[in-house]
């Protein structure tokens, strides 16, 4: 008798926890399959969101690489504002930039449009930093063609120590400085791009070296 007492009383005391706390115990369960089902679900949104803007610069590649399309331009330009408005955060909107301005630089001749869609470029690559690297330079090439000097060589800095780029931004400040006529100011940007330089000695720049009376023993 004492143990079915005791077990009655385990039963009983089973049922009075169930009173008092059951409720609360499903809606943990319930709050812990929500976020469950709640992540896989946005995971599965973000995997869609990726897909779709691969698509969508798959389709911008093969625009810009079709070279008998008359409305080639308006394509390019069509998928790259797409890419921006519905994908803002993918690396394919800043890379689908990075083709829109090169059209528009080199094909279409229009330094400011460039220089809008590098600067969009690269805000969105500020937490990419070897992509933001990349953009950089280009956009500090397209205010260079555009004549703004002083724009340009911000950019540059802003870059702060690039590593690998490093020798490409002291040549890039080199031609800048240059155009300005600081001829004393390049020559030393040559050389710090000489000594940076991970690949050798470029002919280019020796070429430019020379110009300023640095031969290649200095």
């Amino acid at each position: 008798m004492a143990e079915l007492r005791t077990e009655e009383e385990q039963i009983q005391a089973i049922k009075d926890w169930w009173k008092t706390n059951g409720a609360s115990l499903l809606i943990g369960i319930a709050a812990a399959l929500a976020i469950v089902f709640g992540w896989q679900g946005w995971q599965n949104y973000q995997a869609q969101q990726r897909t779709e803007a691969a698509n969508e610069f798959a389709n911008l590649l093969n625009a810009f690489s079709n070279q008998s399309d008359e409305t080639r331009g308006e394509t390019v330009a069509f998928v790259a504002k797409t890419l921006r408005e519905d994908y803002p955060d993918s690396a394919y909107a800043v890379y689908g930039n990075l083709v829109l301005a090169r059209q528009q630089l080199m094909e279409e001749a229009d330094a400011q449009a460039a220089i809008e869609s590098l600067k969009w470029a690269l805000k969105q690559s500020a937490e990419h930093e070897a992509l933001a690297l990349v953009v950089r330079n280009r956009l500090a090439r397209a205010q260079f063609s555009a004549g703004q000097y002083d724009d340009a060589l911000v950019t540059i800095e802003g870059a702060g120590k690039a590593d690998a780029f490093d020798a490409i931004y002291s040549e890039l400040r080199g031609d800048i400085l240059l155009a300005q006529g600081d001829q004393e100011g390049a020559r030393q940007a040559y050389l710090a791009a000489r000594e940076q330089s991970q690949q050798g000695r470029s002919g280019i720049l020796e070429l430019k070296l020379a110009d300023l009376g640095v031969g290649e023993g200095a």
